[in-house]
């Protein structure tokens, strides 16, 4: 489970696990918001999310409100609503699952955990002026791009 910061293109904050539960959703959401230095700010971004288990429970709510944010659930059997982390799926499947065998649980987390670091920081994409997430955010930030429309 990821999430992504449909501004750049970045995965901020991720979760692999044996088990994918709302306890883990809330952690990976605490810690986006403090890597993003947002806890404190007044201005939070809106999660976006399909009606997995995860997103629809409880604890997820309570956490959403405490956090101060806004948590839009697209409606069923609509991806395209959802595109930005859809199309990440695609690329983690045929870009890092499709391309190794993994021979435990570590040898899965080393490889994948690489691959979302080369993803942010190496991996261009062309609807961000063929730059990767990291590289795109910076140069924002320097003013030597503009920033690009995000469509959701």
């Amino acid at each position: 489970m990821c999430i992504i910061d449909v501004f750049d293109r970045a995965i901020v904050a991720y979760h692999i696990g044996l088990t994918c539960e709302a306890k883990h959703l809330v952690q990976i959401t605490q810690e986006t918001l403090m890597k993003r230095q947002l806890f404190d700010q007044e201005d939070k971004p809106v999660i976006r999310s399909d009606n997995g288990p995860q997103f629809i429970s409880h604890r997820f709510e309570e956490a959403c409100t405490e956090f101060g944010m806004v948590h839009e659930r697209i409606p069923p059997k609509t991806p395209n609503k959802n595109a930005h982390i859809e199309s990440y799926h695609a690329i983690i499947e045929l870009e890092c699952y499709q391309r190794h065998e993994f021979e435990s649980y570590l040898h899965a987390y080393e490889i994948v955990s690489q691959f979302i670091q080369d993803y942010n920081r190496i991996r261009i994409h062309g609807s961000i002026y063929d730059l990767s997430p990291y590289e795109y955010r910076e140069a924002v930030k320097q003013g030597t791009v503009k920033p690009k429309q995000v469509k959701v």
